[in-house]
C-alpha cells in the first residue's frame, strides 16, 4: 500500500484520539452530571434531565454555524477554538456552586461540543485518501464507540464517593490531553501539500443566509439522520430503568459494552464495504438489523434477550452512522465540507435531543416495552425516507447521465 493510500497517518490517530478524550468527557457527564445536580446542588429529577437537555440546546444553537466557519477561518483554528473553549467550561465547573449557572456551563459545554466535532470530522476527512473515506470515517467514529463503553461507567466509579472536585479535575484534565492531541493532529492537516486549499468567493458572506449554514446536498441524509438519531435516544436515555423495571438492573451496563463492542468488531468491514461497492449495500442491512435489535428489546423480559438485542442494535447502528457521514461528504463539494459535516450533525443532535425528549414521555403514559416499539417502528420509516430521499434520486440522476 502506497503512502498516499495510507489511513492510519501519525495525524490521524492524533486527532482520533483528540476525539476520543473529547467524547469521554461527555459520557462521563451523561451519568455522573445528573447525581451532582441531586446530591451536591440537590436538585430535582426535572432538574436532573436538563443537565443533557441544556446540552444538547447548546450543541443544535451553534451547530448552523459551524460549517460555515470551518469553510471560512480553516477547521484547524475553529477545532482550537472549540476545544480551547471546551477545556474553559469543564475547569469552570468547579466554581458553579447554583443550578442555574450549572446549566448556563452545560449549554456553553454543548455549544462548543458542536465547534469541536464539525471541525475535528473535517480535519479528519482531510487526512483520508479518497478511495478510503468510508473507511477511514468508519475507524475515526469508531473512537467515539470506545468511549461510550469507558465513559458511563468511569463516571458512575469517579461519582461512588461523591467527591464534585475529584469528578471535575478529572473531565477537565481528559479535555487538557484532547487539546494536546488535537495540536498534535494540526502539522500534516494544515499542509497545503496534502488537500487543495479552498477557492474563496468574492461573494460577501452574511452569516444566516441559508446557503451558509446548510449544504443541500447533505439535508436528505441528514433528514434520515435525524430519524437515525430520534429512535436511537431511548438506547442512551432509558436502558437503565427498562432493565430496573424487568428485574435485571447490573445488565445495562453489559448493554453498552456489548453494543460498543458490535461497532468496534465490525467497523473494518464496513468501511471497505462502503468503498468497495456503494452505501445501499450498508443501509438498508443496518437499518434492518438495528429495528429488529429495538424490536427485541421491546419484547424482553430476561437478560438474555437484553444482550441478543445490544447485539443486533449495535451492528445495526456500526453500519449506519458512518455510512450516512461518508455518503454526505462523497456528496458535498470539497470545499464546503464543513458545511456538510455541521448540516449532518445539527440534524442528528436534535433527532437525539428530540427523540429522547418524546420517548420519555411515550413510555411515562404508557411503558418502557411500548417506547422500544415505538422507536423500532420509527426506525423503519428511515428505511422509506433513505429511499425517497436519496437512492431514488441517485439512481435517476445515473440514468439521465447515461442517457446523455
Amino acid at each position: 500500500m502506497t503512502t498516499r493510500d495510507q489511513i492510519w497517518s501519525k495525524e490521524f490517530i492524533f486527532i482520533s484520539l483528540s476525539s476520543f478524550f473529547m467524547f469521554l468527557t461527555f459520557y462521563i457527564s451523561v451519568t455522573s452530571f445528573p447525581l451532582y445536580i441531586r446530591d451536591t446542588l440537590h436538585g430535582n429529577a426535572q432538574q436532573m434531565g436538563l443537565v443533557v437537555t441544556f446540552y444538547v440546546i447548546g450543541s443544535v444553537l451553534v451547530r448552523p454555524f459551524t460549517g460555515q466557519w470551518v469553510d471560512r477561518w480553516g477547521r484547524e483554528k475553529i477545532a482550537l477554538i472549540g476545544t480551547g473553549i471546551f477545556l474553559i467550561a469543564c475547569v469552570s465547573y468547579f466554581s458553579a456552586n447554583a443550578i442555574v449557572a450549572f446549566l448556563l456551563l452545560r449549554f456553553i459545554h454543548g455549544a462548543s461540543y458542536a465547534i469541536i466535532s464539525t471541525s475535528t470530522n473535517s480535519i479528519a476527512a482531510s487526512l483520508v485518501p479518497d478511495s478510503r473515506q468510508g473507511e477511514g470515517i468508519g475507524y475515526f467514529s469508531m473512537f467515539m464507540s470506545v468511549a461510550m463503553v469507558i465513559g458511563p461507567a468511569l463516571g458512575l466509579y469517579i461519582w461512588k464517593d461523591g467527591n464534585a472536585n475529584h469528578l471535575f479535575t478529572t473531565i477537565s484534565v481528559v479535555a487538557g490531553i484532547s487539546m494536546i492531541f488535537l495540536i498534535f493532529s494540526m502539522k500534516r492537516a494544515s499542509s497545503p501539500a496534502r488537500k487543495p486549499q479552498q477557492v474563496q468567493s468574492t461573494e460577501p458572506k452574511r452569516a444566516l443566509r441559508w446557503n451558509n449554514i446548510f449544504e443541500r446536498k447533505a439535508l436528505p441524509l441528514a433528514v434520515v439522520g435525524f430519524v437515525l438519531a430520534f429512535s436511537y435516544g431511548p438506547i442512551a436515555g432509558f436502558i437503565a430503568p427498562f432493565t430496573s423495571e424487568i428485574h435485571e438492573p447490573n445488565v445495562s451496563g453489559i448493554f453498552f459494552i456489548i453494543f460498543a463492542a458490535m461497532i468496534v468488531l465490525f467497523r473494518p468491514f464496513v468501511g471497505r464495504l462502503f468503498d468497495n461497492y456503494n452505501e445501499h449495500i450498508l443501509f438498508y442491512p443496518g437499518m434492518i438489523f438495528f429495528s429488529l435489535g429495538l424490536f427485541m428489546l421491546s419484547q424482553a423480559h430476561t437478560g438474555s434477550w437484553v444482550i441478543i438485542s445490544s447485539i443486533f442494535s449495535g451492528i445495526g447502528y456500526g453500519a449506519l452512522f458512518p455510512c450516512l457521514q461518508a455518503t454526505i461528504l462523497k456528496l458535498s463539494p470539497a470545499d464546503r465540507t464543513g458545511v456538510a459535516n455541521g448540516t449532518f450533525f445539527l440534524l442528528f443532535d436534535l433527532g437525539y435531543g428530540v427523540g429522547t425528549y418524546v420517548m420519555g414521555i411515550i413510555a411515562s403514559h404508557s411503558s418502557y416495552s411500548f417506547m422500544y416499539l415505538f422507536a423500532a417502528g420509527i426506525a423503519l420509516v428511515s428505511l422509506i425516507l433513505y429511499y425517497v430521499l436519496h437512492h431514488r434520486q441517485i439512481s435517476a440522476g445515473r440514468l439521465i447521465s447515461k442517457s446523455r
